[in-house]
């Protein structure tokens, strides 16, 4: 009679704190998945997009206001001892569900939009894993932006699963929810030294992160500031 097949242990919160500094470390249902940190067409995406928003709804200038636009807040949601840990790169909440900060370094309320940078390394993950994720927390609305494909995704969540509310390419000029009160300028987000990408390219790709084996217990320090990957 065969043995019974080993059966992998989850991952724990306790485990982040094992990840080096110069990675990414992110808890999803038990699993534990590592990242090398973004490379610049990455960084540059989201730092723009970051701006356009902040100006018009969260400062209310060109805008409604109304919003808590943050970059890579730390979100750990759902029930003690069974608790995603995620690291959006953008998130935000509406002021009348967060009209003040948490005095802790993890946001337990789920944010009302993420966007998620698509980077050959998370992309996978950031679809196969955190957008069911976001879904079964609650967000109500999620982007996926991908700067070597230049493409905008936009998502609604309408009883319980995503729906795609718009796909938006290149240089378009383009208002998405929930912040389409402004127009946004795609090609501000695309690095222009780069080359843009053939007619029918697909999307950023890349094989499933393999999920991480923790290491042996050890003694660390308090986590440094993580970013996305």
């Amino acid at each position: 009679m065969g043995l019974p097949a080993e059966k992998r242990q989850r991952a724990t919160l306790a485990d982040l704190e094992t990840i080096p500094p110069n990675l990414i470390g992110e808890l999803i249902r038990g699993t534990l998945y590592v990242f090398p940190r973004p490379a610049p067409p990455h960084a540059h995406a989201s730092s723009v997009l970051g701006a356009d928003l902040v100006g018009p709804f969260q400062r209310g200038r060109g805008g409604p206001g109304g919003w808590r636009i943050l970059d890579e807040p730390e979100l750990l949601l759902g029930p003690a001892g069974d608790e995603d840990d995620m690291v959006p790169d953008l998130a935000g909440w509406r002021i009348e569900r967060m009209p003040r900060l948490p005095q802790t370094t993890k946001f337990t309320l789920a944010p009302d939009w993420v966007c998620e940078v698509l980077s050959p390394s998370t992309v996978v993950t950031d679809r196969a894993e955190k957008m069911p994720a976001y879904a079964r927390h609650g967000v109500r609305h999620l982007w996926l932006l991908d700067p070597l494909a230049r493409t905008l995704e936009v998502f609604a969540l309408e009883a319980g699963r995503w729906v795609v509310v718009g796909v938006h390419h290149g240089s378009a000029r383009v208002r998405a929810e929930p912040f389409d009160a402004i127009e946004l300028e795609l090609s501000a987000l695309w690095d222009e030294a780069d080359e843009a990408p053939q007619e029918g390219a697909p999307a950023a790709t890349a094989e499933a992160p393999a999920p991480h084996k923790p290491p042996p217990a050890t003694k660390k320090g308090p986590r440094k500031g993580r970013t996305r990957a």
